[in-house]
Order: structure tokens, then sequence, then C-alpha cells
């Protein structure tokens, strides 16, 4: 069983950064963790992922935020972070951390967290 529990969100400006965190409890240090965000009226979507440390890190990215956005983990402190560069109002949403089921995002996720909201203004 693995808990996860989101930090960092806020109200910010356009142009603005922050730093989301997602503390894990349980094992995670092998798994696939991601990066999702839903906006008011819309479906939840996929933001970025990063692979298990085991070998290299791989890292991928929506479009709609490739260049500004960087997913990293700390394994020793079981934490995962995006850190959100050059915000832009269509970022607002809440977000949510998660454990993938296995590598390919369509195989689904195994556990979520409850979401931080970010809001950005213009």
């Amino acid at each position: 069983q693995v808990k996860l529990v989101e930090s960092g969100g806020g109200l910010v400006q356009a142009g603005d950064s922050l730093r989301l965190s997602c503390a894990a409890s349980g094992v995670t240090y092998n798994r696939y963790m991601a990066w999702f965000r839903q906006a008011p009226g819309k479906e939840r979507e996929f933001v970025a992922r990063i692979s298990p440390r085991a070998t290299t890190t791989y890292e991928n990215y929506a479009d709609s935020v490739k260049g500004r956005f960087t997913i990293s983990r700390d394994d020793a402190e079981n934490l995962v972070h995006l850190l959100m560069n050059n915000l832009r109002p269509e970022d607002t949403a809440v977000y949510y951390c998660a454990v993938l089921r296995r590598m390919r995002l369509s195989e689904g996720v195994d556990y979520w967290g409850q979401g931080t909201q970010v809001t950005v203004s213009s």
C-alpha cells in the first residue's frame, strides 16, 4: 500500500515558478511516478512521468509543459517533485501525484494523491 501527499500549490502570477512535492509512504523507488492535472470542467490529463532510477533515468512530458516543467525524484527521501517555470493561466488546475502501474500510461494508475491546487493569474 502506498500513500501520496502533495504540497506546494498556491496562487501565483503568470511567469512565476512553483515547485510541487509529493511525499510517498511505502515502496516507490522501483515504480514509475507521474504528475497529472485536472482543470475545472476538463478531464484529468497527463503532465510528466519519471522512471525508476534502476539504470538511466527517463522522463517525458506533455507537449503543453515541455521546456517549462521538470520532474525529479529523491528516492532517499521518498519524494517526487515537479518544478514549474514560466507558469501560464492555462496551467491552473488541481495537480495530482500518481504511482503508475507500469511504464505505459495506458496501463493505468495504482495510487493517487489527494491533489494540490495551482492557480495562475494573468
